[in-house]
């Protein structure tokens, strides 16, 4: 008796970072907007959140994309297949008290349907490879204060606080949420 064991072996799991394309604006203005409007609901008015719009994010980002800013200015997407998932931008530290070899992730996020499979990983290591390739010697990112979640995921990657916080403005009233800063260095123990 033959039996055919061959099979259709399914969907192949294919996660990846890259570097980001004007293409990607859209994508990735889905993500910003889903990220933010979870950070910040209840954190900020309602009205501030309702301005988190995929549109406005995908512009901004398709902006950056066609016409960069000086310097090593990078935004990085995570993929699931072909879908945008995730996204990380880094640049040079705009801290006044920062050196010139100091790289900062200005922003990074994964969506909340696609977070726990190890596209935030992915994207904080694709940060660091960047800036130490673009000869930063340490890296830092600010995160809400009271995000828990966040800074318990920075922190168990290699990043810890320094004791530099700030409130940034984030309502037309003038109020306030508490940021801090999280730092990490990117020296490597290989001989070189």
């Amino acid at each position: 008796m033959s039996h055919d064991h061959s099979h259709d072996p399914g969907p192949v799991a294919d996660a990846s970072v890259r570097v980001a394309k004007p293409t990607d604006a859209p994508a990735v203005g889905v993500v910003q907007a889903a990220v933010w409007t979870q950070a910040y609901a209840g954190r900020v008015p309602d009205e501030v959140v309702a301005l988190f719009e995929p549109p406005a994010f995908a512009k901004a980002w398709r902006q950056s994309l066609e016409n960069p800013p000086e310097g090593v200015h990078r935004l990085l997407v995570a993929r699931a297949g072909e879908q945008v998932v995730g996204f990380a931008a880094v640049g040079p530290s705009q801290d006044a008290d920062a050196g010139p070899a100091r790289g900062e992730v200005t922003a990074i996020g994964v969506h909340p349907g696609a977070r726990r499979l190890g596209h935030g990983s992915r994207l904080l290591n694709a940060c660091v490879d960047t800036l130490r390739g673009a000869g930063a010697d340490d890296v830092a990112i600010w995160v809400l204060a009271d995000d828990e979640a966040t800074r318990a995921f920075l922190t168990a990657s290699g990043l810890g606080p320094d004791g530099a916080f700030r409130d940034r403005v984030v309502a037309p009233d003038g109020a306030t949420l508490r940021e801090v800063r999280l730092v990490a260095s990117l020296a490597t123990d290989e001989p070189g």
